[in-house]
């Protein structure tokens, strides 16, 4: 045997007295464990905090409240019937819950997307400035930027005396306690929600690409609606989502900003119905459609937006 052939022999030999390493020595079992052990407080919080709760509202949502018995005292008769009877009822209210909604999220988009362009591509040294002034109104609390928003559109406040010098109003119209101060109150509290998503998205776009574009011989506006729009449909959606989502629900800007009875969202009527009729079951339906109706909606518009990788 040759000197070379006897190193070779030599170093096989070491390598197989080598201890295996610290993951080969684990038991396969441990290993597979793992992963599930990390999950394990993450699913431990959401079955305590979410499946529990759900789980009692579907509950709830079926019991009936026996014959002579007390204010708030129901029992599980299993009357799938609460459901058809408080939708009915209510019909006109969950529509007009998703009209505001609907309005005020195309309201923020139609802000949103344009500033949020600004700030990505123009903005310069001045955008991280711009960024705090979009997310400082969050270090207010929500109910005190609605309850600003009040006196703003108060009757004897400057913004309608304003509207009534340009002949904007007449002079005994009205803002506050409409529809369009509800639908105004809640574009304005959930635009941040709408705006961050979009500078996330636009940020993230290559600008070679619309240089190409105007090198093709795209004017500017073609270049948006073919090349950067597109591009930022993720960014467009989560914040459609973000403000569609909890502006259905919303029934602070309803309460304070609106009407009791001709601007009344689906969240004063669980309000109410919760905290003050303590009818039970009726605000257990209608939290479970409104959930359902939301979950089909975004399912749907995730599917037609063609973005489906953020569900």
């Amino acid at each position: 045997m040759s000197v070379a052939q006897g190193i070779g022999v030599g170093e096989r030999q070491a390598e197989d007295r080598t201890p295996p390493d610290d993951d080969e020595a684990r038991p396969v079992g441990r290993r597979r464990l793992t992963p599930y052990l990390l999950l394990l407080p993450g699913m431990a919080w959401l079955a305590v905090f979410f499946v529990v709760p759900l789980l009692t509202l579907l509950s709830t949502s079926t019991q009936t409240r026996p014959e002579g018995a007390e204010i708030g005292v129901y029992t599980q008769t299993f009357r799938l019937a609460n459901y058809p009877d408080a939708i009915s009822e209510y019909f006109e209210v969950f529509v007009r819950s998703f009209t505001y909604a609907l309005i005020a999220t195309l309201l923020a988009l139609a802000i949103s997307y344009p500033l949020a362009y600004a700030i990505a591509f123009k903005a310069g040294r001045l955008r991280n400035i711009l960024l705090v002034l979009v997310v400082a109104p969050f270090f207010v609390s929500f109910l005190l930027r609605t309850v600003a928003w009040k006196q703003i559109l108060a009757d004897n406040s400057w913004v309608l005396d304003a509207l009534r010098w340009l002949h904007l109003l007449s002079e005994d119209g009205r803002i506050i306690n409409t529809p369009l101060a509800v639908v105004i109150g809640i574009t304005y509290n959930f635009l941040p929600f709408m705006i961050l998503p979009i500078y996330a998205s636009l940020e993230r776009v290559d600008p070679r690409l619309m240089e190409a574009a105007g090198d093709l011989y795209a004017n500017g506006l073609t270049t948006l609606r073919k090349v950067t729009f597109p591009l930022s449909m993720p960014g467009v959606v989560a914040g459609t989502l973000l403000t569609f989502i909890p502006a259905a629900g919303d029934y602070v800007n309803a309460t304070l900003l609106g009407d009791p009875v001709r601007t009344t969202m689906v969240g004063n009527v669980i309000d109410s119905r919760f905290l003050r009729v303590v009818d039970y079951p009726t605000a257990a339906v209608l939290s479970v459609t409104l959930m359902l109706s939301i979950l089909v909606l975004v399912a749907f518009y995730i599917r037609r937006s063609g973005t489906e990788e953020l569900v």
